[in-house]
């Protein structure tokens, strides 16, 4: 099922290999979890024995939900505030410098439409990939099979429910690209 799973295809999440490593999973979050914020050593070594891949620098704030953990790679330096939910039935694959807010959601599940598979507990997954440098607002929720091209911003509530390209600002439900990322919105760097 594991196999199928990360093919995109329907699958059983009551497979015994699935269910033993999302228990996995969950012991390695309620660890990370209760960690204190000083012992950011191994609050950092909880989430590389949690994670696929996990750049220099990333931080990630409690409390933090996934489901396998395994299926996320993560850049170097993008930072994840609090109460994030990562669902990784399907690949989930973070750029680098990367910005997300509190309560931001990333979700790959998807379950048929049709209520008979629906019913007996198939369902299934495809990945998302969110661009180096992508801002995601707080409360924004990203669906299954969505990518977000390199430094766009999306605004906060949005739900995104198709790919965004690069550069671009977007929000609404669903999100929609309202304008290009242009010289309007350079700032001056303090020197100080």
């Amino acid at each position: 099922m594991k196999e199928r799973m990360l093919r995109g295809e329907l699958y059983l999440a009551s497979d015994p290999v699935l269910v033993a490593e999302l228990a996995r999973a969950q012991r390695l979050l309620e660890r990370y979890n209760a960690t204190l914020d000083a012992d950011r050593e191994e609050r950092d070594r909880l989430l590389r024995e949690l994670l696929g891949e996990v750049g220099e620098g990333v931080t990630i704030r409690p409390n933090f939900r996934c489901d396998y953990g395994s299926n996320i790679s993560i850049g170097a330096g993008t930072f994840v505030n609090y109460d994030c939910v990562m669902l990784d039935v399907a690949p989930i694959r973070l750029g680098a410098a990367c910005q997300l807010a509190t309560c931001v959601q990333l979700l790959t599940a998807t379950h048929p439409v049709d209520p008979e598979p629906r019913r007996l507990g198939w369902e299934s997954g495809l990945p998302i990939t969110i661009g180096d440098n992508v801002w995601l607002g707080g409360g924004a929720i990203v669906c299954p099979g969505v990518s977000i091209g390199a430094d766009t911003v999306v605004g906060a509530g949005a739900v995104v429910t198709r790919d965004l390209p690069a550069g671009v600002v977007a929000y609404g439900n669903p999100a929609r690209v309202q304008r290009e990322i242009d010289e309007r919105d350079r700032v001056t760097i303090p020197t100080d």
